[in-house]
């Protein structure tokens, strides 16, 4: 066992066991590169990375390649899921060298933490152009001893990249008052009309890009059909629900088979806005198979959430979730035949995994044809093939359950609850059902309890009863955003109160008022090169937007001026960048959507129940920048001081309000009004 051992990083364990000298990310790798003047070799991945995988069996489980790790270099794990602060900022540094990037991360630094030479996986041989590990590793050996100054000036370089890239390009005082029409016009020229999605292979869900959309006329219909296609695609999990990390095709057909709690929270949220927009039960439908495989699934019994399920069993990539007409067949019977021509299960299939291919091609369900199609053309009653493809999934996701599932990485991280906490409020409010409110208050009971940092702050990581690593910028914007969503589902000002109290710590310890951005880290410790802000969404809203769209709420909450011009300011940093590449700044979008906005607000008084009909109205219609206020009694907030009732609304635009509505025929009528 190495040092590993002592870690509770579901992905550092898994190398507790290597016989490489593995250090965490520490003072102590650090010290012993100065000690003994060796380059650091920093390898970052995360628990469920199938080529980190690959990775570990071929070279770090390999007697040979450690030991030239451990004579040559301090080798340091990290993983990123529990440090993205340090990810972020070495990725950089391999983008910059390769033009790409991804896991596992390999980066070679200097014993003060610059990186000097940078790359991805590595084969344990020469390969399509790739060269294998150990030659890297005696060139990156031999350049250490011979042609240090070399690989000094390589790292003072990268460094002043890294540093350079750590904030936006200055951007114009004002935006373009085209900006939000502009964007998405340059959003859909990488539409794919065919198959939805935007780009071609591997085609990623993008759902920050599709919330924005989803707030714009001219955005709706692109946002809708990818959904759409989506949930009709091998990426959705046909039978047990929630959805895969990317399609490694361009229709969606065959997706990289792990499932993260992000991509799933994040696509539930979206799933909800584009029913409640849409009035399509398909959404709906998704959104809640969604919810109830992450409940099934992914939740801790106190009321966090995992981080994510591997993309192998039993070693291999997809087992779990592949299947053959044989197997169908066997499970199904008379309704076999049926299942498969709808799901796309036939002998040829649709997936092998390349490293076993002993195990044969397998079929990834989909939805081959529409099912209007397919009634008509086995001349049946809708209905009737309805009825008995749901009691096949059902009788194969019994099946499915006894076979070897993937492992669970069951660390719980702040952030990406947050995301989880939004999904469950957005559940709770649009649907009217308390067991999603129930979920999203015991979410926030755990998060409380068990983050709590000592200066106010929520930490980053739990695991094993022990929470570690300090919060970053993504945990107290993005949870914050979760306790605005819950309070607009649930009504308790305490939760809206507790969103206050981050956001005034991200003001003092995460605001740079001369740079105009919100920084990822509190500060630049002392093992980080740089400190960064972060405006692009990639798979995750990123934390500068995260916060920009929390200063608009608090803005907007709390008619605070300086709010406004912080969110003002943030979005403006990135002017260029949001001019250039729309496609990966939703989050930014999304904030400057609701900065154009109309103030908007819809107060609502009483107790639950007195409330409870005219929520519901209020949820049938998508209003995404409103203010909602609901609450027992006035105060508390400008919007709710000197009104009064019980069951009663009051519908407020630029702070000029309709007469109070107490009936839902009243309340539809002023909101109909709300969307001119």
């Amino acid at each position: 066992m190495n040092r590993l051992a002592q870690e509770t990083s579901p992905y550092l364990r898994q190398h507790d066991s290597n016989p490489v000298d593995w250090y965490p990310w520490g003072e102590a790798a650090f010290e012993a590169a100065r000690t003994q003047d060796r380059p650091i070799l920093l390898s970052v991945g995360y628990s469920t990375c199938h080529w980190c995988h690959v990775m570990a069996h071929e070279s770090f489980e390999d007697e040979v390649t450690a030991a030239e790790m451990n004579r040559d270099f301090v080798c340091v794990k990290v993983d990123r899921e529990e440090r993205p602060d340090v990810d972020a900022i070495y990725m950089s540094a391999v983008q910059a060298m390769t033009g790409s990037g991804g896991w596992p991360m390999t980066v070679f630094l200097t014993p003060d933490l610059r990186p000097f030479y940078a790359g991805t996986y590595f084969p344990p041989h020469d390969m399509q152009g790739m060269p294998a590990f150990r030659r890297v590793l005696a060139s990156v050996a031999g350049a250490w001893a011979e042609q240090r100054d070399k690989l000094e000036g390589n790292a003072e370089a990268l460094s002043a990249h890294i540093r350079e890239t750590s904030q936006p390009r200055a951007g114009e005082l004002d935006l373009p008052p085209d900006l939000l029409p502009e964007s998405v016009a340059r959003i859909a020229r990488t539409f794919d009309p065919q198959h939805g999605g935007f780009g071609g292979a591997p085609k990623f869900p993008s759902p920050t890009t599709l919330r924005f959309l989803l707030t714009r006329p001219d955005g709706q219909a692109m946002a809708l059909a990818t959904l759409r296609h989506m949930l009709a695609g091998g990426i959705y999990d046909q039978l047990g629900g929630g959805f895969h990390r990317y399609s490694v095709d361009a229709h969606w057909g065959v997706p990289h088979f792990e499932k993260m709690l992000y991509d799933n929270a994040q696509l539930t949220q979206v799933l909800m806005q584009a029913w409640q927009l849409s009035g399509d039960a398909t959404f709906l439908q998704g959104a809640e198979q969604t919810l109830a495989y992450l409940e099934r699934e992914m939740r801790h019994p106190q009321g966090g959430y995992y981080s994510a399920q591997d993309a192998d069993s039993e070693g291999i990539e997809g087992k779990f979730f592949v299947w053959t007409p044989q197997e169908t067949q066997a499970l199904l019977a008379d309704d076999a035949e049926l299942f498969n021509r709808a799901y796309g299960v036939n002998a040829a299939g649709n997936f092998m995994d390349p490293h076993h291919p002993q195990f044969g091609r397998r079929s990834v369900l989909h939805l081959a044809h529409p099912l209007e199609e397919l009634a008509a053309d086995l001349n049946r009653p809708l209905p009737e093939l309805e009825q008995r493809l749901e009691r096949a999934r059902a009788t194969l996701l019994a099946a499915r359950e006894q076979r070897v599932h993937p492992g669970t990485d069951d660390k719980i991280l702040t952030s990406w609850n947050g995301l989880m906490l939004s999904a469950l409020a957005d559940a709770a409010r649009l649907t009217g059902d308390d067991r999603y409110l129930q979920r999203a208050r015991q979410n926030r009971d755990f998060i409380l309890s068990h983050m709590a940092g000592p200066d106010g702050s929520l930490l980053h990581s739990f695991k094993d009863g022990e929470a570690r690593v300090a919060g970053l910028l993504e945990d107290q914007a993005i949870y914050a955003l979760g306790l605005v969503s819950l309070y607009q589902a649930g009504g308790d000002l305490t939760d809206l109160a507790r969103a206050r109290t981050l956001w005034r710590y991200i003001l003092a310890h995460h605001w740079d008022e001369e740079a105009g951005v919100f920084y990822s880290t509190p500060a630049a410790g002392a093992d980080l090169i740089a400190r960064r802000a972060e405006g692009f969404d990639a798979a995750v809203l990123a934390p500068h937007p995260a916060a920009a769209q929390l200063a608009v709420w608090m803005a907007r909450y709390d008619q605070d001026e300086d709010a406004a011009r912080i969110a003002r300011r943030a979005v403006q940093s990135y002017g260029a960048e949001l001019a250039a590449a729309p496609g990966g700044m939703g989050g930014l979008l999304l904030a400057a959507a609701h900065l154009a906005a109309p103030e908007q607000e819809v107060a609502i008084l009483g107790t639950p129940a007195a409330r409870h009909p005219l929520e519901r109205e209020l949820a049938r219609h998508a209003l995404p920048f409103v203010l909602i206020a609901p609450a027992e009694q006035a105060g508390g907030l400008p919007v709710l001081e000197e009104r009064g009732g019980e069951g009663v609304a009051y519908v407020c635009r630029g702070r000029a309000c309709e007469l109070p509505a107490r009936d839902v025929p009243t309340l539809r009528q002023q909101l109909e009004a709300l969307h001119g």
